[in-house]
């Protein structure tokens, strides 16, 4: 099943909603998250809290980049983050990639 990973950044909407309550805000975006991939299709692998150009870096598995893209899109809807989602492969396909090259 192809992995994914969703990068995700903080809006000013997002960010406020941390501060001002964090033992309720966090666990609640997360379970709203984890309904809303459910509803179109993936399966959130991971969760990282990043530092860097991103705030958080999210892993999704799904059968098709459409799902990923209906993901990112639904997320970014809500206000809370911005996305950016790119294919990824793990070592072992690199290697079969790489392997296949004429």
């Amino acid at each position: 099943m192809p992995t994914f990973m969703c990068s995700l950044s903080w809006t000013d909407q997002g960010i406020r909603a941390i501060k001002d309550a964090p033992k309720r805000a966090t666990p609640k975006r997360a379970k709203a998250a984890q309904d809303l991939a459910k509803k179109v299709g993936v399966q959130i692998k991971e969760v990282y809290l990043t530092s860097g150009e991103s705030d958080l870096l999210v892993i999704i598995d799904t059968p098709n980049g459409d799902n990923a893209a209906r993901f990112a899109l639904a997320l970014s809807s809500k206000g809370s983050v911005r996305t950016r989602t790119a294919r990824i492969w793990p070592q072992s396909e690199f290697h079969k990639l790489v392997s296949e090259l004429p």
